[in-house]
Order: structure tokens, then sequence, then C-alpha cells
């Protein structure tokens, strides 16, 4: 076998490769990151099956594309994600922590796309057969054209694929468990992380085969290795939970095809993972009604509106110094809301301990939050609920001022969708509503907000 050796020193964040040590790295500027190895690529793994034809230049008018050049993965929401379904050829990368579904989602999505006749080959370098069957049996039924094989080594990888050519999905469970047979390096290293994933992507180009890599994240929420796999791939997943009920979440980081700031809900249940087309309703179960300190707001998470309850408690304090305490948000951004609140509306909520509540467990940092906090805030110092109807966004400023938002037709469009009839936005904001959006809808009120003195 042909290799070009050659010993150099690199990023193991990034995969910056640099002929000395170097303290910082320029590439992610990252502190003592820089260690030896040998970055030898073995060439004799390559695979060439493109023709001399392919490597002519082509006018935009030449290049040829039908509909099947997206396939369809059974998930709604995942397909949105995806930018309208798994694109042929494309790389895509999925990260997430340990036993949070990653590998069932994949199988669901084998069943799902093996009942429309497509061919799918299940890598897996972490289970035994027997061990992905029986996860396999509690999904559902699984057609004959997914095909599944336990291994690691890309050298048995790629005489599988090469004897058949006709496979339209590759799944790789995962790729820091893959290796490239060198006796001096042991898989999950930088080295041969970086080199399975420059034979995938070769590999999902020439053959036009799409392929799932599934990738383990450090304890940073990053995935695992060199920096180079995110930017080598097509599209890069995280798969979250954040503790938000038994919610699964896929936010998109990069995406050639589509929007890299989508997002898709799903819910775990016994036989997997489920599509939540309307995760506002889930978030809102057990609303109270006619209780004070409790309003609606409709935040962005990527590009997908929710609407969550804020509740505020405001209650005499028994100490000297009054408590704050907010779960879900920042907590110097709450004590700076209350701050205007004494400043503008002149209440003494320094005598006061201050609790604010962002139900079913999703945090949220968008300034939108502050209208919607500062009503709660004032519907509990007051004991007086706010309308059930009604839907609260806006950034406050210092002087008390309700400053423009972004998205505002998306998010009048979930609160309304929901049947709120009253919209409480920025006044900012109005010249940019959609006329149209609300001829859709009858008896709805835009309530314009400049600031909350008034």
């Amino acid at each position: 076998m042909a290799k070009n050796n050659k010993t150099s020193f690199f990023c193991k964040e990034c995969g910056y490769e640099s002929s000395k040590w170097l303290g910082q790295c320029p590439s992610c500027k990252q502190w003592d990151t820089f260690v030896v190895g040998d970055m030898s690529i073995d060439s004799d793994l390559g695979i060439n099956f493109s023709t001399n034809e392919e490597y002519t230049p082509k006018a935009l008018a030449q290049i040829q594309t039908n509909k099947e050049d997206k396939m369809t993965t059974g998930f709604k929401e995942f397909d949105e994600v995806l930018g309208g379904g798994i694109i042929k050829g494309s790389l895509i990368l999925l990260g997430g922590s340990p036993g949070i579904g990653k590998s069932t989602l994949l199988l669901q999505l084998c069943s799902n796309m093996g009942k429309n006749g497509k061919k799918i080959l299940y890598v897996s370098g972490e289970e035994s057969l027997k061990q992905i069957k029986l996860r396999a049996d509690r999904i559902g039924k699984f057609s004959d054209n997914i095909e599944f094989i336990a291994t690691n080594n890309i050298q048995i990888i790629k005489n599988v694929l090469l004897k058949n050519e006709k496979y339209d999905l590759l799944i790789i469970d995962s790729i820091q468990t893959m290796s490239m047979g060198h006796d001096d390096s042991l898989p999950g290293s930088i080295k041969e992380v970086r080199e399975t994933s420059q034979f995938f992507f070769k590999l999902s180009k020439e053959l036009e085969v799409a392929t799932f890599l599934v990738g383990h994240i450090t304890k940073e929420g990053l995935v695992a290795g060199p920096k180079i796999l995110e930017h080598m791939v097509d599209t890069v997943l995280y798969f979250e939970d954040d503790n938000i009920k038994n919610l699964r979440l896929i936010r998109c980081k990069k995406n050639r095809f589509g929007s890299s700031n989508a997002l898709a809900v799903f819910e775990m249940g016994e036989k997997g993972l489920e599509s939540v087309s309307n995760p506002s309703e889930i978030f809102l179960q057990g609303k109270p009604s006619n209780a004070s300190g409790c309003t609606i707001t409709c935040i962005l998470d990527g590009n997908r509106p929710i609407l969550l309850e804020i509740q505020a408690l405001v209650t005499k304090t028994s100490f000297g110094n009054p408590r704050r305490n907010v779960n879900g948000s920042d907590y110097n951004r709450l004590n700076l809301l209350i701050a205007i609140i004494e400043k503008r509306l002149g209440l003494p909520l320094y005598e006061y301990d201050i609790f604010v509540n962002i139900t079913g467990g999703m945090r949220v940092n968008e300034p939108s939050l502050d209208l919607p906090i500062i009503v709660s805030i004032l519907s509990s110092y007051k004991n007086q609920a706010t309308d059930t109807e009604s839907i609260y966004c806006g950034e406050v400023g210092l002087s008390g001022e309700v400053r423009a938002i972004d998205s505002i037709n998306i998010r009048i469009n979930e609160a309304m969708k929901l049947g709120y009839k009253k919209i409480f936005i920025p006044k900012a904001n109005l010249e940019k509503i959609d006329k149209k959006l609300l001829s859709n809808y009858n008896n709805i009120e835009i309530k314009p907000v400049t600031n909350i003195i008034n």
C-alpha cells in the first residue's frame, strides 16, 4: 500500500495542521491543543468510479436535476430540517449524547424508507447484529432491502459497497468507531476520524449514495474529533433533549441544501420517536386559568415558533436582601428588568422576593421574552390575572421602551392558529405585519405597545 508519510503537529479541536508546535491554534483560537501525530493517508483506500466525462465543465442549463434526487425520511419534521428530504450523494453528520435516541431514529428512518423501496446499508461499529435486532423488534417491521453489518473496518465496508453499488442510503454508527486498519492509530483518534470521514465523503459523492455519520459529542456539547469533520459534511445536525418533558430536538447547525436554522421536535414513546407537529400544545398543557402572574408568549427556536407560559411569583420578602430566581432564562436579565420596573413605574420591588419560571423546561434567551416577563411580574405584584386570550412579545429597553423584534409574522401566525385573540407587540413592528395574514383570521386584535408605562 502506498503511503505518503508525514509527521506533523495538528490541533485536536479543529484539525489545523502545522509543521511545528504552536501554543494557540490560528484556526479555532484554542490554547494548548496541538499534538504530534502521523497524518499519512492511505491512498489505496480511495474509490474511483468517476469517468473523465463527469469532470467536463458544464453550464447550469446542462445540469439535470429531478425530484428523485430527494428521498423522504417518513418524518415530515425531519424532512424539513434536511431541506425537503435526503439529497442523493449528501453527507450528513448527526451528533448527540449517549442514549438520546440517535440509533433509534435512524432505525425508524430505515423502516420508513425501506417501505418505499429504498435499499439501505446500516453499518454498526458499536453493537452486534443481535443487539440491533432487539431494538428493531420494538420499532416495527423492516423490509428485506435493509441490510445490516457489524464492523468498524473500512476495508470490509468498502468491499461490501463495491460488490453492490445500488444502495440509496448508508448509515455509519458511529464515525468514532471506524478504523482504517492502521496498526499505529486507534479508532476515535484525530487521525482515524479525519481519514475515515474523508473516505466516506469521497464515497458519498462518487457513488451518489446518501450517508449518515453518527457522531459522539464532548462534554461541551460539540461533536468529538477534528473540526474538519463538520466542515467536510453537507449537513450538521445535533440531537438534544435539554430535559424538556419527553421531547427530543434536532437542531440544524449547517445545511448546504436548506435552512441552517431549522428545528424538528420529536417525542420519545414506547415504540420509538414520533413527530410533534405542534409543540406549543405540549408546553401549554395544564395552563391555569385566571391565575395571576401567568403570561403567554411566542418565542422562536431556530425558525420554529413555540408558545410558552411565563410564570412569576412576587411575595413579600422575609430577609434583608430580596431573593431573585429565574428558571429557564438569564438571571442577570431578570435583575435588569426588575430595575426597569422599579425606576420607570416606581414600584418598591426591593421589598419583594421575585421568582420567574418558563414552564416545560425550555431555556430561552431571546430578547422578545422581556415584555412577557415584565407583564407576569406586574400581574403577580397586583394579584390580577392577565387576559387568557392574549399573547405578549417584545424587547424592553432601559428607558422602558418596547423595541422591535424579528419574525413578527411567524409569531402572529402561530398565536392565531391556536386561537388567541389579542397580540401585544412593539409598535415598531406594525409596518412589517403581513395584511394578508390577518385577513385569514377573524376577530384578531393587534395591540401595539411603545412603552411599559402606558
